[in-house]
Parts: C-alpha cells; sequence; structure tokens
C-alpha cells in the first residue's frame, strides 16, 4: 500500500512538473496592442507629430548613448491626441512631441501630460520657452514671417504684421487655412497683446486682401508668392530656407522672393517652438525625461534641426546650414505657454472674418 502511494505521489509530482514547464508564458503586449501589460523595462514609447528622416538618427543615437529601445508613433498632431483620447488611461505613450506650443497646450488641457521637473532642461531652455510647471519644454524655435515679391511691394510695405491687412494688398496675399495651429497661436498672441477687437480687425483685413481662398501648407504660399499668384504670404522661416537649400527648381523660387521678419520696431517677431512632454500615463517617466534631456544637449539640437533648419534652443549648439543667410532680427519675447489660451477666440475671429 506504501508503495501504491508512493508511486501515485511521485506521478503527480511529475505531471505538475511537466504543466509548469509546458504552461506558454505570457507574451508582452505588442505597441499596437490594447492590453494592460506594461512595456518592457528599457523601453521608451515616442509619439510624434514630426515626419523627418534625421529624426531616426536621432532616436538611434539616444538608443546607442543609453541603451533604451525606442519604439515611435507618428501623425499630425490632432490624430494623436484622438488616439490618446481613445486609448485613456491604458496609453502606452511616454513621450509626446509637437511642433507648436499651441499643440502642446491642447494636450496638456487634456490631462496627457505631466509636470516634471529638471535641473538640465531648467537650465538649458529659457523660461519662456517651456511650461512653467514642467508640462513640456521647447526645444527648437521657428519665426512667422513675412515672404514677398520685391519686384511688386517694398520692404517698408511689408514690415509688420499689420501691413498683410492694408487697403494696399487688396487681392495680394496668400495664406494657408486659419485652423492651421501655426495661425491660431500667431492669432493667440496679437490677441493678448493688441486685445480681441484690434485682432478681429487686422483677420477681416486680411481676409479682404487675399489672392485665393486659403489653401496648402507653407511652402505651397511661397511657390504662390514666386510664381507671380500673390505679392506676400505668412510662412515659417524655415519652409524658405529649405528651399533655397534645395535642387535649382526649389532655389529659384526662393530668388524670386524676400524675407520680412515683421514688427522689428514693436514686439517682434512672433515666435513658436517644437516642444516635448511626459505623457501623463508614461510607465517609464524617468527614461522619457532622459529622453527630452538628450534633447536638449548640443548632439541632441543638432539631430533635431539640421534637417528642419529650426533655430536651436540650447546655447552652443550648432547652427543649422542655410540660417546664415537670415538677418539678425528681434525675436517677440511673448511667453509661448499663452499661445494656445486663445485658441478659441482666434478660431471665432477668423470664422467671423471670412479666413477659413
Amino acid at each position: 500500500m506504501k508503495r501504491i502511494l508512493a508511486t501515485a505521489g511521485l506521478a503527480a509530482m511529475l505531471a505538475a512538473l511537466l504543466a509548469a514547464c509546458g504552461a506558454p508564458a505570457t507574451a508582452p503586449e505588442s505597441e499596437t496592442g490594447s492590453g494592460d501589460t506594461a512595456p518592457p523595462a528599457g523601453a521608451l514609447n515616442i509619439y510624434s507629430a514630426r515626419h523627418y528622416d534625421s529624426d531616426k538618427q536621432l532616436y538611434a543615437a539616444f538608443e546607442a548613448e543609453t541603451g533604451i529601445k525606442v519604439n515611435v508613433r507618428e501623425s499630425g498632431a490632432p490624430e494623436l491626441l484622438e488616439t490618446m483620447r481613445a486609448e485613456g488611461s491604458r496609453s502606452p505613450a511616454d513621450v509626446i512631441i509637437a511642433s507648436d506650443a499651441g499643440a502642446l497646450y491642447r494636450f496638456q488641457q487634456a490631462g496627457f501630460t505631466q509636470p516634471v521637473r529638471s535641473a538640465a532642461l531648467e537650465a538649458a531652455i529659457p523660461a519662456r520657452y517651456r511650461e512653467e510647471n514642467g508640462h513640456w519644454f521647447g526645444l527648437t524655435k521657428r519665426a512667422r514671417i513675412i515672404v514677398f515679391d520685391p519686384q511688386l511691394l517694398s520692404d517698408a510695405e511689408v514690415d509688420t504684421y499689420a501691413d498683410l491687412a492694408e487697403p494696399g494688398l487688396k487681392g495680394e496675399v496668400c495664406v494657408r487655412s486659419s485652423t492651421n495651429i501655426y495661425n491660431l497661436s500667431l492669432m493667440g498672441e496679437l490677441i493678448e497683446r493688441n486685445g480681441a477687437d484690434a485682432a478681429a480687425e487686422w483677420a477681416k483685413g486680411v481676409a479682404a486682401n487675399l489672392a485665393r481662398p486659403p489653401q496648402g501648407g507653407d511652402t505651397a504660399q511661397i511657390e504662390a508668392v514666386a510664381a507671380g499668384q500673390c505679392s506676400a504670404a505668412l510662412v515659417n522661416h524655415y519652409y524658405w530656407v529649405r528651399l533655397a537649400e534645395g535642387p535649382p527648381e526649389d532655389r529659384q523660387k526662393t530668388s524670386r522672393t524676400r524675407l520680412s521678419f515683421p514688427d522689428q520696431d514693436g514686439a517682434g517677431t512672433h515666435i513658436n517652438v517644437t516642444a516635448a512632454a511626459v505623457a501623463a500615463n508614461s510607465a517609464s517617466p524617468e527614461n522619457a525625461l532622459r529622453f527630452i534631456e538628450f534633447l536638449a544637449t548640443p548632439r541632441g539640437q543638432e539631430l533635431l534641426t539640421t534637417e528642419t533648419k529650426e533655430f536651436p534652443l540650447v546655447e552652443g549648439a550648432p547652427l543649422p546650414s542655410g540660417l546664415e543667410q537670415l538677418p539678425d532680427f528681434r525675436q517677440s519675447d511673448f511667453a509661448v505657454q499663452n499661445l494656445g489660451q486663445h485658441q478659441a477666440a482666434a478660431q471665432a475671429i477668423f470664422d467671423q472674418a471670412g479666413w477659413n
């Protein structure tokens, strides 16, 4: 009887051991999955609204320096925002990157960013280019300028944003849609500086001067000026620099135009930023912050700006080729964290003005 019990006990032990060894291990959730499994240690999930080949080099450089695996999801900022709404608290995002302070404001208002403190970032990034509580940090900056046809207009006719609303430019102005975040952020600063009534009058004046309905991106506005479809257009500086650094047919377009950095005798030219935030539900907030700090090093700044032609924000970072063509100019000292606060009012003003 004892022998039978011993044999049965041994069989049971063997069966349990085989079952344990043969049971499939729980597989980690894929980066496109929606389960509750946390991302593997040493991994970082980046939601980026940027679309540049040089960013692949940036991620590779960070991986090589830290050993942290980078997974990237690229899309437009509005699409990423809606994705995070759908994902809710289960969002795998660790870092959010967007090309406008107004866009980061939307993520922050939706509760998708978290405040962080970093002595390195606070030392490297001037206060007016970051959110005061550490919800996001500006990394590169751009100027919203006027491109014009020097055969048709003088420098004095387009040396302020207000000039674009002057009756003398009727039928001569090209712009992109008012829903574009670049225009909303510019309007946000104008509302803050001049008041809603003055901003509304400006928008009405620009809308009355349009050579065509708002359409296309900033590059399309430069091309329209070069082709004689209009005499002046609002664009970010780097679109012009990229064309000027491009193939002969693109350089020919820029050769037909000139740049105005508006309001040099006033508040200065409107400045915006590309910025990054640590996602609110990040499973790796330390790694996320480490990545953003890497972007604020001279190497990170170089990789961020070499292809985009934005201005580095960190002192001592190399200047991308092509920017030497631009003049020194007075920059607005407006705190970029405030650019998003008037977005609803800005859109209402544009709609009422007929700037669609």
